[in-house]
């Protein structure tokens, strides 16, 4: 059975401006890195593997790999990003900290079952802090939402269109 997440692991660019974000702006400690030299194939590598320990005990880990090429773009929201929960009055002070220091920050969003702030990080990936709504656990309850047969729907209706 699978207890929870340990670390999500994303390429950077460059570490130590990775570490910046994470750890000073956002506030995650760095908790480890890990130098690569060969790979578990035997290949030759130069590569730091970072991590950054959230409350929960679980990491966002980052791979900067010099010798393998990566394309870094900026990420819209629908294709990748990372989404932290945070306590509501966060969301306002963080709004407030990204603005002050001249990082791309969007929000706060409504989006009924939480309220959310959107950051870019030095890689292009999409950050979002977010805050459960009084309401939370219960939109997000299949029995009570309707997530499967919702699914279903959107499933066929593709398959028609195919």
């Amino acid at each position: 059975m699978i207890r929870k997440l340990h670390h999500s692991a994303y390429r950077c660019r460059d570490s130590e401006r990775t570490r910046r974000f994470y750890e000073d702006f956002l506030g995650l400690p760095l908790s480890g890195t890990l130098e690569i030299n060969e790979t578990k194939s035997g290949r030759a590598t130069e590569t730091l593997h970072t991590f950054y320990r959230l409350d929960d005990g679980s990491f966002i880990a980052f791979f900067e790999a010099t010798d393998m090429p990566f394309e870094f773009k900026p990420q819209h929201d629908y294709d990748l990003h990372l989404a932290l929960e945070v306590e509501r009055p966060v969301l306002d002070a963080m709004l407030a900290k990204g603005r002050a220091e001249g990082i791309e920050v969007r929000g706060i969003s409504h989006h009924g079952f939480i309220e959310s702030i959107y950051f870019r990080d030095p890689n292009g990936y999409v950050v979002e802090l977010c805050a459960k709504a009084p309401d939370h656990d219960a939109a997000m309850d299949p029995e009570r939402n309707g997530a499967r047969e919702k699914l279903q729907r959107w499933t066929a209706a593709r398959a028609v269109a195919a």
